[in-house]
């Protein structure tokens, strides 16, 4: 058989094998982390608890995130990504399920904070997975496949929490109760199977025949020793000026996406419409940024223009926010935030994009984790602030100016970044052009 059948082989299975199971991760992840938002249209009064102090705890869970997030890679690498993905899965189950028996602003916040602290490093974990299974020319698109999850996860969210909302009473538990208890499950059944059947490296993939390991395991095997060199530490990496710069970007991206994330029902609350409605149209804005996002993702991988990209997606956020925040109680704002949506959810894969071509293959480890971990002081600022403004004036309007001005000053630094104007092409062993299969 030739070589280029053997990698297209390879990388067939590999793709099928690897990629769904960390998408879905992603997906449950995602829904655990933002259906707290849907449980607030009933929580919040039933807990007495304010604005302010709902985007505290909602903003601290990226606190614990942070602080163990390159702990919680250090112990990946020691323990394996079966057993300590399934470790993560797992524990933040039974933790979201358990912030249904919260009975006020302390205990909210403390569970938010224990939540953070279960889900740390699934997101780097993931993409250091990545890196053991998939040559460099198509650990890109894999990522993007990875990040789609978040989207489509929202839609899902939207769907699915409002009727369960409607359980409200059943067996003597509210409906947000049950949204967190039911909506928790799937974490836990999904850990288990990746304890299952997840495998931690090529060398032990079973489902791959011997021929197939051995191509998979050299050519991975020769992207490191082109890569060997002085390896820099993180603080190093991290004070280079694009890394910064790109740290920036995505942490004011973090203020307007997590603060939206987390506000959106309450905000489309206000403009009049019940919960069903808010269901529906936060399912139909998230739909929109899932289309958005893989059409700029495209748009910019055809181009091969990365900057103006990622600095257009901020520039689009920061606009829809404005603009829904100056319509005020116009359900044309809806229109605005869904414009909002699909700027924000284009950003992060551009960011990606950009990271390996600012840094060297020593420092990629390093730039990555650096880049994720100060992202989440945008994650704490947003939800936070947005929360503190609601409560302070009365209504949304001035935390979206809030948000939107994060978004412009992030836009601001991502046109000032240096970076490649076009994305040079990577061959792949047989001498062609890599494609990975088409999961979506």
């Amino acid at each position: 058989m030739s070589q280029s059948a053997i990698e297209q082989r390879t990388l067939n299975k590999v793709a099928w094998r690897v990629l769904p199971l960390v998408v879905a991760a992603y997906f449950v992840a995602n829904l655990d982390r933002s259906n707290i938002s849907y449980a607030a249209l009933q929580m919040n009064q039933d807990l007495h608890l304010s604005a302010e102090q709902f985007g505290q705890g909602a903003g601290l869970f990226s606190l614990t995130y942070l602080l163990l997030e390159i702990p919680s890679n250090l112990a990946l690498e020691r323990f394996g990504a079966r057993l300590w993905i399934a470790r993560i899965m797992i524990t933040w189950g039974l933790i979201s399920a358990g912030t249904a028996m919260v009975v006020g602003p302390v205990s909210f916040i403390s569970l938010r904070l224990l939540l953070g602290a279960a889900e740390a490093g699934l997101v780097p974990g993931v993409l250091l997975y990545i890196t053991y299974w998939f040559p460099n020319v198509l650990r890109g698109r894999a990522v993007a496949i990875f990040l789609v999850a978040a989207p489509i996860s929202n839609v899902v969210s939207a769907l699915l929490s409002v009727p369960l909302l409607g359980m409200d009473g059943f067996a003597g538990l509210h409906g947000w109760q049950w949204l967190l208890i039911l909506e928790a499950s799937p974490a836990v059944i999904l850990g288990i199977v990746v304890a299952l059947v997840m495998t931690n490296k090529p060398s032990d993939a079973k489902w791959l025949s011997a021929e197939e390991r051995v191509w998979l395991q050299t050519r991975l095997d020769e992207e490191k020793i082109k890569s060997v060199g002085p390896k820099p530490s993180w603080w190093q990496t991290a004070l280079k000026p694009k890394v910064m710069a790109l740290a920036l970007v995505y942490a004011g991206r973090n203020v307007g996406a997590f603060g939206i994330t987390f506000f959106l029902p309450q905000i489309v609350r206000d403009l009049g419409l019940n919960t069903t409605e808010i269901g529906t149209v936060n399912s139909l804005s998230y739909l929109a940024a899932v289309i958005g996002m893989v059409l700029w993702a495209r748009s910019s991988d055809r181009t091969g223009e990365r900057r103006w990209h990622l600095t257009a997606s901020l520039v689009v956020a920061a606009a829809g926010l404005a603009v829904a925040a100056w319509l005020g109680g116009s359900q044309w704002s809806l229109l605005a935030l869904a414009i909002a949506g699909i700027g924000y959810y284009a950003c992060p894969p551009g960011i990606f994009a950009i990271t390996p071509s600012v840094l060297a293959p020593t420092e990629a480890a390093g730039g990555l984790a650096f880049i994720n971990c100060f992202a989440q002081l945008g994650s704490i600022a947003g939800p936070y602030g947005a929360g503190w403004i609601k409560s302070e004036t009365g209504s949304f309007q001035d935390a979206m100016y809030f948000m939107a001005a994060f978004s412009i000053l992030a836009a601001i630094i991502a046109a000032c970044i240096g970076v490649p104007d076009k994305a040079a092409s990577t061959p792949t062993a047989a001498g062609g052009q890599a494609a990975l299969p088409k999961l979506s």
